[in-house]
């Protein structure tokens, strides 16, 4: 209340073990609880719909336990719960009824507002070892992998070593998950709570089908990944003389890393704008009853959406200025007689000509992929409303849309990373750069497919490596360090999901981009040259003339 802590008999919290906000600037400091306007004759029934307390509208509230989300105190659900059962032990006010009738909501609407709740504690709670299981963690463990990758004697150790640690990964935390759950169900009652065991229970189930998924994946991906290791090794005699082109993606990471600390500030204060609103309904005859909701105004929920679209150009420009460098690091190993000449310093260089020549280059091609995934972000926000109408016609047109637009962002993003490899070789601007990548590979579709598809194998497996190593490692390091603290792991093991496949991404794509690159020079390299005058080595001639006339059942 406004003047403080106050207390009935038989209370034994002190004022030292909770937080009372200072109204002694107050017009209403005067307003203070007594018996009469905060606990009528002794009774918590008439307490709760005294004129002190008024059902949450009154001028004080009881002392329950909260958990902080974005610099607000939030109750936590056993609290209320506790509370429904003291104010109201015969359920006179129907309380649960009232709250779905005045928000207009149905059980299982109010069940996904309160895991969305969960889930923002849940990922404030555990915001430092998100940033160090989703950001540092998949670098050190990338930055590893990568060096052994561009070893050619140790790559297919390395490639099916991969392969079998992640299909045990993610059988070990299948296994560990089913049997947190069985010894939760044992436990003392209410320690644990149903959710969460449900969720240990199912959450073990899907890894076992995952796991089982994965397993058929790669046994018929086997052959492709032993060709797509002929790419890697090609790759790897460039990497192997440009060492320092494995730590741009470290540098990528940070910087990305740098950005989501920034973004998520923003993104916690612009949450943190909206503002609590009351309603009030008459529950019984003398009773009343007063809801709160969280709403944000217009100008808040536009400012979502830049905040949004910021997350998007930014996350593809520092892609793009990547593979721009590692493309022109390349190709500058390439185009050289003596390649045992070129070194670190050509990465440097390309890295300086990259950012002052060809940032525009980069900026253009991101702006595209971030303005086509902020159609997809919207459409899937009309998918929600047209779920939360029911309309089937509208939720079935919507998913072909969405579709449609995916698709149109995987060919973009195709025609972005082959303008970015022109631009690198030729340096020309962006839209040079898509119709001569273009032209290119429409001369020499059947060459560039096969290899393409081929070379995807190593890159895939690296990434699922990286990222099941990281979140396994990330399910031990939550359950041990914040098992008491956090509602369910499943939202904060989920972003950091999401960060080490882009992280991941980032290492393996230095692969990616390397054969792609080597791949555009050669052909290149073969129109202007022919074969007599080629830079091309002799067993790159052998290995693209072998494998890249057509994508034959090897590479299935």
């Amino acid at each position: 209340t406004y003047s403080g802590l106050y207390q009935v008999d038989g209370s034994y919290i002190t004022s030292n073990d909770i937080q009372i906000a200072d109204y002694s600037y107050s017009s209403n400091e005067t307003l203070a609880c007594t018996d009469n306007l905060c606990y009528p004759n002794d009774d918590p029934e008439q307490s709760f719909t005294s004129y002190g307390v008024n059902m949450g509208k009154g001028f004080a509230y009881y002392a329950l336990d909260t958990y902080e989300l974005m610099w607000r105190c939030v109750f936590r659900d056993e609290a209320t719960d506790k509370l429904d059962a003291i104010v109201n032990p015969d359920n006179k006010m129907n309380l649960t009824g009232l709250i779905d009738s005045m928000t207009n909501q149905n059980e299982q609407i109010k069940q996904g507002y309160n895991i969305w709740s969960n889930l923002y504690g849940d990922l404030w709670v555990a915001r430092y070892w998100i940033l160090i299981c989703g950001f540092l963690l998949p670098m050190v463990i990338g930055f590893v992998y990568s060096c052994f990758l561009r070893i050619p004697c140790v790559l297919a150790f390395m490639v099916w070593f991969s392969v079998l640690a992640t299909i045990a990964i993610v059988f070990t935390g299948a296994y560990y998950a089913g049997e947190l759950a069985s010894q939760w169900e044992v436990e003392q009652p209410g320690y644990i709570t149903e959710d969460n065991i449900k969720i240990a229970k199912y959450g073990s189930y899907a890894l076992y089908a995952f796991g089982g998924l994965l397993v058929i994946v790669f046994a018929f991906m086997r052959k492709r990944i032993q060709l797509a290791m002929g790419c890697v090794k090609e790759a790897s005699k460039a990497i192997l003389r440009l060492n320092l082109i494995i730590l741009f993606p470290v540098f990528q990471a940070l910087g990305f890393a740098a950005f989501m600390v920034v973004w998520v500030v923003y993104a916690a204060h612009l949450a943190s704008m909206g503002e609590f609103k009351t309603n009030q309904i008459d529950a019984t005859p003398g009773y009343f009853i007063s809801v709160r909701y969280f709403e944000f105004s217009d100008f808040v929920k536009k400012s979502g959406w830049y905040l949004l679209f910021c997350f998007f150009w930014t996350g593809q420009f520092i892609i793009a200025i990547g593979e721009i460098i590692f493309a022109m690091s390349i190709s500058k190993w390439y185009f050289a007689r003596d390649k045992k000449k070129i070194g670190n310093g050509a990465v440097l260089s390309s890295i300086v000509t990259s950012v002052w020549y060809h940032s525009g280059t980069a900026a253009f091609g991101s702006l595209i992929i971030a303005i086509i995934q902020m159609i997809r972000s919207f459409i899937a926000y009309l998918q929600r409303k047209a779920n939360e109408m029911n309309s089937s016609l509208a939720k079935a047109v919507l998913c072909c849309l969405q579709c449609v637009v995916f698709c149109f962002e995987r060919f973009f993003k195709f025609i972005n990373k082959n303008a970015y490899i022109q631009t690198a070789i030729f340096g020309t601007s962006f839209c040079t750069s898509a119709k001569e990548a273009y032209c290119l590979i429409m001369r020499n579709a059947a060459r560039i497919i096969a290899i393409t598809y081929v070379s995807g194998g190593v890159v895939f497996v690296g990434k699922i490596f990286i990222t099941t190593l990281t979140t396994g490692v990330a399910f031990f390091v939550l359950d041990y360090e914040l098992r008491e603290e956090l509602y369910s792991s499943i939202g904060p093991l989920f972003f950091i999901v999401m960060a080490s496949w882009f992280v991941s991404g980032m290492f393996m794509a230095v692969f990616d981009m390397a054969i792609a690159a080597i791949l555009q020079c050669f052909v290149a390299d073969e129109e202007m040259f022919g074969d007599s005058e080629m830079y091309a080595e002799g067993t790159l001639r052998e290995w693209v003339k072998d494998h890249g006339n057509s994508c034959d059942n090897r590479c299935c």
